[in-house]
């Protein structure tokens, strides 16, 4: 299908509509200072009027000067916490008549509709797709919510201070990991979205709701949204040779100095839509009649993560920083082949002390480059 636009209103519609074909809506929502994204019944639910300010160490909220539905970046959520739970049963056990029986959790859980996803989220789910299922071990969990999920994508209409998406070929446009695309018009013309499908269930979706064919003055409006989000983004990541520079140099003094800062609080990996790190834990009752397994997500900023009988493998900050920061950015791609960092910024706005991964490689980078090294 061409692309359409469709009235401010009729996204209630389209809404309604994903409701009534069994979808639970999940879509940005204000709540505890934060867009964080949770289930929707309307657009009365969306973050009307909202917008983030984010830089290292810091995010706020703040009024728009407008009504804008999308108007703000991302949170501290991400749709990995649908696809990937923060916690999950895996199966559970019990004894009844004196014999035991497992019970497998062949439940995907909802019919998941995600609407307002940003491009370099649609990447983020692109890369735990890997991850999860084209990696040589299928986790079949993750595989039936996201057969079961559909994507609807907004086109960022500026950045926040802590994006690098034009860094890593992420964004701001989405071109690719969408069911529907939506670009956020609002002008003297009134408050619309221009909409494109990219499968049949986004066209599906098109075919239900009212809509009309884009005039040039939307187009228009839509390529300077795109425009103004991408002259927008002020933070540059050097990715050249990455996976070179940071492997070569593990053993450069920027992790001490970075361990110093450091809390190891984990939230970096908490926010990022990509960590996959997790641990299984048993429970059983008291009578032990019942046990369940139960996945839960952890972190490689965790001393106890890397446990062996004996002790961590990597006991000190320095070590954890760089487990992470290596990993993301240079093993994943000899494990994946991509980098697991989307440029979404989450790990730089969210750090307490406002760590920012691309100040850290660049200082890398430039050292490297000083003694004629890796660079």
């Amino acid at each position: 299908m061409p692309e359409v636009v469709f009235q401010r209103d009729t996204l209630n519609v389209l809404i309604e509509h994903l409701r009534d074909d069994g979808y639970t809506v999940i879509a940005p929502t204000k709540r505890d200072g934060a867009i964080l994204y949770d289930e929707v019944v309307d657009t009365d639910d969306l973050p009307a009027g909202w917008t983030d300010r984010q830089e290292p160490g810091s995010y706020r909220l703040q009024r728009r000067d407008d009504d804008a539905l999308f108007g703000y970046v991302v949170g501290p959520h991400s749709w990995k916490r649908y696809l990937h739970p923060p916690h999950l049963r895996l199966w559970r056990a019990r004894i009844a008549d004196g014999a035991g029986e497992v019970l497998e959790e062949d439940d995907g859980g909802p019919a998941y509709a995600f609407l307002g996803v940003r491009a370099c989220e649609a990447h983020a789910i692109a890369v735990q797709d890997r991850v999860f299922l084209s990696s040589g071990y299928e986790d079949d969990l993750y595989r039936r919510r996201r057969e079961r999920s559909l994507t609807i994508a907004v086109n960022c209409a500026e950045a926040a201070g802590s994006c690098f998406c034009t860094s890593m070929n992420t964004g701001p446009e989405v071109t690719s990991g969408y069911d529907l695309v939506l670009t956020e018009l609002i002008d003297d013309q009134g408050h619309r979205f221009l909409a494109k499908s990219g499968t049949a269930k986004g066209a599906a979706i098109l075919d239900a709701i009212e809509h009309e064919a884009p005039t040039n003055a939307d187009r228009t409006t839509a390529a300077a949204v795109l425009r103004q989000a991408r002259d927008s983004v002020t933070r540059e990541f050097d990715t050249s040779e990455i996976k070179t520079l940071l492997q070569s140099n593990l053993e450069h003094p920027r992790w001490d100095q970075v361990a110093e800062r450091c809390l190891s609080c984990a939230n970096c990996t908490m926010v990022c839509p990509t960590c996959f790190c997790s641990t299984v834990e048993d429970r059983t009752d008291l009578d032990g009649q019942h046990a369940e397994r139960w996945r839960r997500w952890d972190s490689c900023f965790s001393i106890e993560y890397s446990y062996i009988h004996g002790g961590s493998v990597r006991p000190t900050t320095r070590g954890r920083y760089r487990q992470w920061l290596t990993h993301k950015l240079a093993n994943w791609i000899d494990q994946f082949g991509e980098s697991g960092c989307v440029g979404c910024g989450r790990c730089i706005t969210w750090c307490p002390v406002g760590i920012d991964i691309t100040e850290e490689v660049a200082a890398i980078r430039a050292d490297a480059a000083a003694e004629g090294g890796s660079s």
